[in-house]
């Protein structure tokens, strides 16, 4: 180990919405002798991110028990119900073909004769970016996290620590290094770890549009040949766009000025919610598909975006990277309290979220390639099958659970249970 270099139990590279989550997990349940890191250069700055993510239930309790949900509820917006659309640009009616109740059902109420009645919950709730990463923030300083405004440069394994160099020149000595720096995570490039993917040929237009008339907390996704047109409840007369199109055509509308910005809003949005504005920053985003060929590397693991990133076409992407952190800090817990190695555990944090990240890159990339297309007859397959789920509650019901991430093998924290 480099003489005088700092110590701690978990270094986190990046400080986002998983690393943050991360670190505070791991703080509360170990306590203030277990060292906690979190390094990024973007840590004290002004967050300014205009978007807005969906907060699925699962995701809901891990904020719930870290104590993080209180801080931002009264910015969320609960989404009560969602349809679903199939329809060119130049159609005069968009019918709906699928809707969705916005509750999944709980078992957590306890009744009189002491058997659980059922409960309610919303899916999912919209939460802005940037009150959601100031609250985590502020979570993390409250519980004794060390934030560190420095990204991370190197690391060499080193027996029973991985040495860890930080930009200001410090070299900080960790049990384990975990990579929550993104897609483009240096930490993985440095680890050696391969990805596998592919570029859609689509950007994502992020805005957020006000309104007229309030939408009722309805959530709205209109498949178009060029890619999925999303608009999602916020608080207040105001939604968050999530529009998909060729990158060409993203880059084409992104650049128009605001008038006619305004025209190609309206013909997608419609007139349903009485006059419209675009009243954040545009912004475009190339969209792919790419997952880690391994999730873990000597004293290294990868969570959210330095892991996988899938299309949004299913509003997954942060969702997928908190059930990285559920498992990877339930994963550490336990190891801590029986005094293992956290190295020595990784392959069950692999193993346990692995094949889902799979599963679930594979059902996004076949639903845009399913919807995103001029084909008569890709479009009348996909509108029988839309009708018929509709058609079968316990089959509506079953996608709402995957949805909020309620279905297969939870880790504690999205079940709402404290490690």
């Amino acid at each position: 180990m480099a003489e005088g270099a700092n110590r701690c139990d978990v270094l986190i590279g990046g400080g986002s919405f998983a690393g943050l989550a991360l670190a505070i997990a791991l703080k509360q349940a170990l306590g203030p002798t277990y060292g906690v890191t979190v390094a990024d250069p973007a840590l004290g700055q002004a967050a300014d991110d205009a978007r807005a993510s969906a907060i699925v239930a699962a995701a809901r309790r891990l904020f719930e028990t870290i104590g993080v949900w209180d801080m931002v509820a009264g910015e969320a917006q609960p989404v009560v119900d969602m349809h679903i659309t199939d329809s060119r640009l130049g159609d005069a009616v968009r019918p709906v073909f699928l809707t969705f109740d916005g509750d999944v059902e709980q078992r957590s109420q306890v009744g009189a004769g002491g058997g659980d009645l059922p409960a309610r919950e919303p899916f999912a709730h919209m939460v802005e970016n940037k009150p959601l990463l100031t609250a985590l923030v502020e979570r993390a300083k409250l519980d004794g996290v060390e934030l560190v405004a420095q990204g991370v440069i190197g690391q060499t394994a080193a027996g029973s620590h991985i040495l860890v160099a930080l930009a200001d020149e410090r070299t900080i000595a960790a049990r384990l290094l975990v990579a929550a720096d993104g897609a483009r995570s240096g930490i993985r490039q440095r680890a050696g770890i391969a990805t596998h993917g592919w570029d859609y040929g689509q950007s994502g237009i992020v805005t957020t549009v006000a309104h007229e008339r309030d939408h009722g907390g309805r959530a709205e996704e209109h498949f178009l040949p060029g890619g999925p047109f999303a608009i999602l409840p916020l608080k207040g007369r105001r939604s968050s766009i999530v529009w998909t199109d060729t990158t060409a055509e993203a880059e084409r509308i992104v650049a128009l000025p605001d008038a006619e910005f305004h025209a190609e809003l309206e013909r997608r949005f419609g007139l349903h919610l009485g006059e419209i504005s675009a009243v954040g920053a545009r912004l475009a985003f190339p969209l792919g598909f790419a997952v880690a060929r391994t999730f873990v590397a000597e004293r290294v693991a990868l969570v959210g975006d330095a892991a996988h990133v899938i299309h949004p076409v299913a509003g997954q992407g942060l969702n997928m990277g908190l059930k990285d952190v559920a498992a990877l800090a339930e994963v550490i817990v336990d190891a801590a309290r029986l005094g293992i190695d956290p190295a020595t555990v990784l392959e069950r944090y692999q193993r346990w979220r692995r094949f889902d990240t799979m599963a679930m890159g594979v059902a996004t990339d076949g639903l845009n390639r399913l919807f995103s297309n001029h084909s008569e007859v890709l479009r009348a397959v996909r509108d029988l099958g839309l009708g018929v789920v509709d058609r079968l509650p316990v089959l509506k019901r079953m996608f709402i659970r995957e949805a909020a991430g309620l279905a297969g093998d939870v880790p504690k924290l999205l079940k709402g249970e404290a490690l």
